[in-house]
């Protein structure tokens, strides 16, 4: 496979010597317009790596933030064409920052995997995590995405043993992300001592960077996760900024794109202080 942005992003972390920050927001939240804005003003505030969720309306390992995001989006209008058309348009102004596309098998499914594919590679998307898609079932998608130069993705959780880790690394490429706690997202702090002996664990399995997410909320989380990480995932933080900034009809407001930028500002400083 060719180098993807995804690995030279990396290379360029490693470089400097620092973990990357990670953020998801979901495409369309809390509606079109301001959604394409959040995406445009990520890379200034600081973000290394942008997951974009694929609004669905059966979220199921996302917790009450990320769930309530999705439903948003969809409510707004948001559909997979809409959501390949904002990495299209980012795509004109910023041809360097990864967009990883993350979310459930049914909208690509629907969709049709080789078209979604081919627009995927198009519009400029970078990887994919589509987290119900077990590596059983690598020749339905992952193996499709790997042969058009789409990294896929993996998640490796608490419960990964021993024995199923290679089976989940096998066809994985770009990064793994590791899901710090058991559960939803959003739900729990992570334990960092734990969570760095789980990393060094799969670092043992694998030269690829490993992506820590699941329940970081604050710069202080993020700093001490990423001291034994490659790069730290933030999503139900930045989801409920937004959430916070509604009016009461549900709109955005004046406060809205700045609500999680200005979030992502004080993690990426956080992440980049010694």
């Amino acid at each position: 496979m060719t180098e993807t942005r995804i690995d030279r992003r990396f290379a360029k972390l490693k470089a400097e010597d620092r973990a990357g920050l990670v953020t998801f927001v979901s495409a369309g939240d809390p509606d079109p317009e301001t959604s394409k804005r959040i995406l445009a003003g990520l890379p200034a505030a600081g973000a290394d790596i942008i997951e974009l969720g694929m609004p669905f309306s059966d979220p199921m390992a996302d917790g009450p933030a990320i769930q309530a995001s999705s439903l948003r989006a969809l409510k707004a209008g948001q559909r997979m064409t809409k959501t390949l058309g904002m990495v299209a348009e980012f795509r004109k102004s910023d041809n360097e920052t990864p967009i990883v596309l993350m979310g459930y098998y049914n909208p690509i499914y629907v969709y049709g995997n080789e078209r979604f594919l081919a627009d995927a590679v198009k519009a400029g998307v970078d990887g994919l995590i589509v987290v119900d898609v077990p590596p059983e079932a690598d020749e339905e998608l992952c193996l499709p995405a790997l042969a058009v130069g789409l990294n896929f993705i993996r998640l490796a959780t608490p419960t990964t043993d021993a024995k199923r880790l290679p089976k989940v690394l096998a066809n994985t490429s770009g990064f793994v992300y590791y899901v710090s706690i058991t559960g939803i997202t959003g739900a729990a702090a992570p334990d960092v001592a734990k969570v760095h002996g789980e990393v060094k664990r799969i670092k043992a399995a694998t030269t690829l960077p490993v992506a820590v997410g699941f329940g970081v909320k604050t710069g202080e989380q993020a700093q001490s996760i990423a001291k034994g990480a490659d790069a730290v995932v933030v999503g139900s933080a930045l989801v409920s900024a937004i959430e916070k900034s509604l009016g009461e009809n549900g709109a955005a407001t004046g406060e809205t794109v700045p609500a999680v930028l200005d979030l992502v500002k004080g993690l990426a400083a956080a992440l980049r202080s010694r």
